[in-house]
């Protein structure tokens, strides 16, 4: 929870308007983040399932609620966004298509590679994945975006770097699993931050619909036999409305006010309470060099935030003089 006294100080050192119009981004950030650190409790149960089934059955189902939900409640803002869509120009087009495209593989290979992580690896390389993803965000997004960064948040990432070369010495396969991870969910995070002016929902059914249709094709061929145990569906739809389809339009609501690198570092909410529930929970153990690695880690997280920590203090100081 390093980052949540920056958040709310942040919060509170803007004028009252302000204060609202940031509150609510990084209420979504924290509150999608937050929840997924909790995703081994509904993932773990399903551990005798294939990955790749439990990442079929959890796309198909996200699909069909939203397109439910879109059929619904969202026609107007649908057809807003087609109509949008039709009004740009080609190359404008050309790159709305690929960001959406692009987000829609990067999801899929980052729920496949944390499902097989979490059931059949550790927890602890999951939450390894996420404390690497700000870091690689951070990075993706000065040089993507062209994001500033300050001397103090260069030796924050550098000092992160350490932390992660450090725990590969523990455990390199540990290392190249969070990698993959973290680098297909930084990827997403980066081009979603430039996808915008189309409604958020409207873009998120697009993802998963796009996803299941690119994951179909190899349904008959790579699926066990149809589960038929009551608790698989009731976790799948769990994981599909909980864990899937409301962190990530909180996530990329999120994204609508916050830059790549803020809402990157909010990201260390997520392994902080994952590392808690392998360690209390799982009983996984945990070396001496690994815990001194996720040390440097938060503490480098701490050092990224410092700065605006200290500013927003001061302007709070300023306003209350």
């Amino acid at each position: 929870m390093a980052l949540v006294p920056f958040v709310f100080a942040d919060i509170c050192a803007h004028p009252k308007s302000r204060n609202l119009k940031n509150a609510k981004y990084y209420l979504a950030a924290i509150s999608a983040y937050a929840t997924w650190g909790f995703f081994s409790l509904v993932l773990k149960p399903l551990k005798a399932y294939a990955s790749v089934d439990i990442l079929f059955y959890r796309i198909f189902s996200c699909a069909i609620l939203m397109l439910l939900i879109t059929a619904l409640f969202k026609r107007k803002a649908l057809a807003d966004a087609v109509a949008r869509y039709k009004a740009l120009p080609a190359a404008q087009k050309r790159s709305v298509m690929l960001l959406n495209i692009g987000g829609s593989v990067f999801l899929n290979i980052n729920w496949f590679s944390f499902i097989y992580v979490l059931n059949h690896v550790s927890i602890k390389a999951t939450s390894l994945a996420y404390l690497v993803c700000p870091i690689l965000t951070t990075l993706l997004a000065f040089f993507l975006l062209h994001e500033k960064l300050s001397k103090p948040q260069w030796a924050a990432v550098a000092l992160s770097i350490a932390g992660c070369l450090l725990l590969s010495y523990a455990d390199m396969m540990d290392m190249v699993y969070g990698i993959i991870i973290g680098l297909t969910y930084a990827l997403y995070l980066v081009s979603q931050r430039k996808n915008t002016g189309f409604d958020k929902f409207i873009l998120l059914t697009f993802h998963i619909v796009l996803s299941a249709i690119l994951l179909l094709p190899f349904y008959p061929a790579y699926s066990g036999p149809v589960p038929t145990e009551t608790h698989f569906w009731v976790y799948i739809e769990v994981i599909a409305v909980a864990f899937t389809i409301i962190p990530l339009f909180l996530n990329l609501y999120a994204l609508k006010g916050l830059n790549s690198s803020t809402v990157g570092m909010l990201l260390n909410i997520n392994p902080i309470i994952a590392f808690v529930l392998a360690n209390v929970v799982y009983h996984e153990h945990i070396s001496t060099l690994q815990l001194a690695a996720y040390c440097i880690i938060f503490m480098a997280v701490l050092v990224f935030n410092a700065q605006l920590l200290l500013k927003a203090k001061a302007v709070s100081e300023a306003a209350s003089a």
